[in-house]
């Protein structure tokens, strides 16, 4: 199906972060095909906190409308603002230009997969 990008973790709920400070943030390759053609995103304000778990946004597709989960604690510092005006760049890209949030970090992530972990979760 998708290529799963070994140098990210992942969550149960099919968001992604790439390590650094800040932490991008995004959705999944299958979770952008499972949702079909996202035509809306509701993004968390730069200065909002976030909660690892906790919901932090909304991604409407043609489909349905999906909860965004927070990967990490943490503060945004960034959106993606390219991917709110356009949001058919999430299906086209998801690991690249498709990214959602950047977040500063407070504390050490944790219940995060790695790529064969998220690759048996959903069977890729």
């Amino acid at each position: 199906m998708s290529q799963i990008p070994a140098e990210l973790q992942y969550t149960a709920e099919h968001e992604w972060v790439a390590a650094g400070e800040p932490a991008t943030v995004g959705i999944t390759a299958h979770a952008a095909d499972a949702l079909g053609d996202v035509v809306y995103l509701e993004l968390p304000e730069v200065g909002a906190t976030v909660t690892a778990g906790a919901v932090c946004g909304e991604i409407e597709s043609t489909k349905s409308v999906s909860e965004l989960f927070a990967p990490v604690d943490g503060t945004v510092v960034e959106v993606n603002t390219a991917a709110v005006d356009d949001p058919s760049v999430v299906n086209a890209d998801p690991y690249g230009a498709g990214w959602l949030l950047k977040v500063a970090v407070s504390g050490e992530p944790g219940g995060l997969l790695s790529a064969a972990q998220y690759t048996e979760l959903v069977g890729d």
